[in-house]
């Protein structure tokens, strides 16, 4: 009986010792999926005026009630300010110390009055990354602290840290900082003209029924877009799709560029072996062009991001197209470039690559802030009644399906699995325990 007695307390302070150790492992594992293997054991604070902003100043373990480093996450960039107060212990760090990202980009600007170091940088400069997730686009990078050894050079007084940021995007939202006036707007944007002409570029759903709710593409997919423009009491008017650029970021002297539709109305990637970008024929409406388009990415491009500028423009529906009003596909099986509408000879310099002057706008136009993001242009004359530079973007582009980071285990699956290996062990336990006694009281019968 002394032997089972004994045996049993072990076996209770072996469940005991095993709860203990399962409850550290579900707690130190949630940590590390949250942020990070380096910060366990650490402790955190946050500092994020920026509602989409995420910073862990647990490298500082700053005792200062200021906000060490704070981080607006603006439309295209991200603003980082820091206290030179670091590590809130009254000692101003240098400048100069101070860094963004794996580029080590400089600060852009300092306020000696009040200590303040403010760094300016794009969401894909200075050596951030992407990581997409089902709900956002997070942007990361980080803010470096490497002091230069002052003085005597065999001792040092503080020790280098770097502090973790992410500014992240909803996918299916519109995001706005409060800080800034919007300077583009994601997944379309639209301009008008003196007449009232609006005119819209927009990612359709495969059947052209509805708006793409998500501007996630997978290489091998295809990208349909609507051209569109809202007359109004205008005079019926016929819509046509001047050109296409793409480039991985806003602005017309973005490098590298890609056009897949150029002289005055031609698909031109439809003509490559891999492609079978087309417009779609008929159109649904004259004021409406609806086409698609492999999706494809800039090679060497860690960004993986497209932003599309086409030039829009408008003449009165009774014009008959002609090779500087066109749309024209080519066909690969007779290996001809045909029209939406009208004959094929506006299509012939398509392949001459010779379709005259191009009606372009010297600069794309950007929204407003005095008209309600619309802005105006003088109206050319001739048969064009209007035209536009209209953005579409950011588009993200993958080149294989990512596994989201970060994926916390489903509830109750980690409490189920050490619930079983408790009772498998528990039950081994006492089956030992079991024999044990029953070969004691065999060798010592009463």
């Amino acid at each position: 009986m002394h032997l089972a007695s004994s045996l049993g307390f072990a076996l209770f302070c072996c469940l005991l010792e095993m709860g203990a150790a399962y409850s550290s492992w579900g707690f130190l594992q949630g940590e590390t999926e949250l942020w990070g293997a380096q910060s366990l054991g650490q402790p955190h604070a946050f500092s994020q005026p920026s509602p989409w902003a995420w910073v862990d100043v647990s490298q500082l373990q700053a005792a200062s009630p200021l906000h060490p480093v704070s981080v607006w996450c603006q439309e295209a960039q991200m603003v980082v300010t820091v206290h030179r107060d670091l590590f809130g212990t009254g000692r101003l760090v240098r400048a100069a110390d101070l860094t963004l990202g794996t580029a080590d980009c400089p600060a852009t600007a300092q306020n000696t009055a009040e200590n303040v170091v403010t760094f300016m940088a794009g969401l894909h400069e200075c050596g951030s990354t992407l990581r997409v997730t089902p709900e956002a686009l997070i942007y990361s990078t980080s803010l470096n602290y490497s002091p230069v050894r002052a003085g005597n050079p065999v001792i040092i007084r503080t020790s280098p840290a770097a502090v973790p940021i992410e500014c992240h995007y909803p996918r299916r939202n519109n995001v706005s900082s409060h800080a800034v006036q919007p300077t583009w707007a994601p997944f379309r944007s639209t301009l008008s003209s003196e007449e009232r002409l609006l005119f819209s570029l927009l990612l359709m759903n495969d059947d052209w029924s509805t708006e793409r709710a998500s501007a996630v593409f997978q290489l091998g997919e295809v990208l349909r877009i609507q051209a569109g423009v809202s007359v109004g009491n205008h005079a019926p008017l016929r819509l046509f799709v001047d050109s296409c650029v793409a480039a991985p970021s806003p602005g017309r002297g973005s490098s590298p560029q890609y056009a897949f539709i150029d002289f005055n109305g031609c698909m031109v990637d439809g003509r490559l072996d891999d492609a079978t970008s087309t417009f779609i024929s008929p159109r649904p409406r004259l004021d409406v062009l609806q086409f698609e388009v492999d999706a494809f990415k800039f090679a060497g491009d860690s960004s993986s991001l497209l932003y599309i500028t086409c030039h829009l423009k408008v003449s009165p529906a009774g014009h008959a197209p002609d090779p500087q009003n066109k749309a024209c596909s080519f066909h690969k099986p007779s290996g001809l470039w045909a029209p939406v509408e009208g004959t094929r000879a506006v299509c012939s310099c398509c392949e001459t690559r010779s379709c005259g002057t191009a009606r372009r706008s010297q600069q794309p136009l950007a929204p407003s802030r005095r008209h309600g993001g619309r802005s105006r242009r003088e109206l050319p004359p001739g048969p064009v009644v209007g035209e536009a530079d209209v953005m579409l973007g950011p588009l993200l582009i993958h080149s294989h399906r990512q596994r989201p980071a970060g994926r916390v285990p489903p509830e109750g699956a980690g409490s189920r699995v050490g619930l079983g290996l408790a009772v498998g062990l528990a039950v081994l336990l006492l089956a030992a325990l079991g024999a044990l006694a029953a070969r004691w009281t065999h060798s010592n019968p009463v």
